[in-house]
């Protein structure tokens, strides 16, 4: 074996090691971004009637199906101490766990299928961080303003005055009583919430209570304060979404060949004679925002595709009598070939998305447990 890298140079002197300059980056950088508060402004339009849609249906079920009842019983109710489950007229045990698997199958299947063909639909819509975020960001405008309203709050500087000690009292007395109700609902569906409530109104049942104030926390904290923050450092779901994506993924888009070159101008100029393209720059799809993103900037991990740009996009364009989808639902095959809204969904029946469903359906239709 040869050894010449390592052999001594004539007169016996070693030869020099070769060194790697190691430089201290000029600054360092954090690890946690610090936070810049979001006020988002309010906006009306297709996908804000869906997203109060989704409000209304996921949280009448919420609260209201704990107190229904199904052959003199809670229609849906997860007795852990008795370990009886009730759902819904089906009566299961912990030896019925197999039917929890598929549940938990189809429930994994479902977001594969859902996020491969509209992407984060479920973040946009349904989570509940998303929903509770939207409620209680709610009653912050009805108390506080719209979001130039909510700036002057936060940045006058004239100390507390009467007003605003109400206004912001009162938005965090109903965070506080609606975070209250959540953690009440929750509970109830682990122990008979009739029961409970005669409980709790005796201060009885020092669990219940317990968990009860743990759950209302949460919702207060989560959905009042920490808001986009849970999006961006807590949801793995945000991480690993990529991983579901591909290139006829639809996703919230910025049609950066028509847009640019962004810039404000007058109604009615004609803006290609000035070199602009249809964007603005109002920024106004950055203020709707719920997590401060700039769309224009590409698809990004934050984005949690509710569509709130598209919705403040449009509005401007036909103020300008442009047309519509400068912003707009659309995939990155399809903005690089330039598909029609045909062709790209066409391709939604891709191999995957064909899996995924067979998959879900498969499972769907292999039974049900009988009533018991």
């Amino acid at each position: 074996m040869s050894h010449e890298n390592s052999s001594p140079q004539p007169g016996g002197t070693p030869p020099p090691r070769k060194t790697i300059p190691i430089q201290a980056a000029p600054h360092a950088v954090p690890f946690y971004e610090p936070r810049t508060k979001i006020q988002p402004r309010s906006i009306q339009g297709l996908f804000s009637r869906w997203r109060w849609a989704l409000v209304w249906a996921t949280q009448l079920f919420f609260y209201v199906v704990p107190w229904l009842q199904i052959h003199g019983r809670q229609a849906l109710l997860f007795d852990l101490e008795q370990r009886r489950f009730y759902v819904f007229g089906w009566l299961l045990y912990p030896q019925d766990f197999i039917y929890l698997t598929a549940l938990l199958i189809v429930s994994a299947l479902a977001l594969f299928l859902f996020t491969t063909v509209a992407g984060r639909l479920w973040c946009g819509f349904s989570c509940p961080q998303t929903v509770y975020t939207e409620i209680f960001m709610w009653i912050e405008r009805r108390l506080e303003g719209d979001r130039s309203a909510r700036l002057r709050l936060d940045l006058d500087g004239s100390g507390w005055t009467l007003e605003k000690a109400a206004r912001r009292g009162g938005k965090h007395l109903l965070w506080l009583l609606l975070s209250l109700w959540t953690g009440f609902t929750f509970v109830g569906y682990f122990v008979p919430i009739r029961d409970l409530a005669v409980q709790v109104m005796a201060l009885q049942g020092a669990w219940q209570i317990f968990w009860i104030a743990f759950y209302a926390l949460a919702t207060y904290g989560n959905a009042g304060f920490l808001r986009e923050q849970v999006c961006k450092y807590m949801c793995p779901y945000a991480r690993f979404q990529s991983a579901m994506f591909d290139k006829d993924t639809l996703v919230v888009t910025y049609d950066a060949a028509r847009g640019e070159g962004r810039g404000p101008r007058a109604k009615g100029v004609d803006a290609r004679a000035q070199g602009l393209g249809d964007c603005i720059d109002c920024k106004l799809c950055v203020q709707v925002c719920p997590v401060g993103i700039d769309i224009r900037d590409g698809l990004q991990y934050e984005c949690i595709g509710c569509g709130l740009c598209i919705d403040a996009c449009n509005g401007v364009m036909d103020k300008m009598h442009y047309a519509r989808g400068l912003v707009r639902l659309s995939t990155q095959s399809a903005l690089a070939q330039g598909w029609s809204r045909a062709q790209m969904l066409r391709r939604v029946f891709r191999p995957r998305v064909l899996l995924y469903g067979a998959g879900l359906l498969a499972i769907m239709c292999s039974g049900m447990p009988s009533a018991r």
